[in-house]
């Protein structure tokens, strides 16, 4: 899984039909201290996040799983909105 922070969103008005009716989010990657990191994903969103929201993010197989469309083109999902993050060191 991977700690982002949505920053916006992608409309693309011709698409695989499997997309058509499925919100895209530009997540920016984020630390566990919630600081950027370099880069951003583009990912079919699950769970109704929205701008500036930390979320979970899963990639691969687990992003077909999670979006229920195992034949669909994705690679990415949101899949959690984040509440806190605690870390114990």
């Amino acid at each position: 899984m991977i700690l982002a922070r949505i920053v916006g969103t992608v409309v693309a008005t011709r698409k695989d039909e499997r997309l058509h009716g499925r919100k895209l989010l530009v997540a920016r990657l984020i630390d566990l201290e919630g600081h950027d990191e370099k880069g951003h994903v583009v990912a079919v969103d699950t769970v109704g996040a929205g701008v500036q929201e930390t979320v979970l993010i899963v990639q691969g197989s687990s992003a077909r799983m999670a979006f229920e469309c195992k034949e669909c083109p994705i690679d990415a999902a949101v899949v959690g909105i984040v509440d806190t993050v605690e870390v114990k060191e």
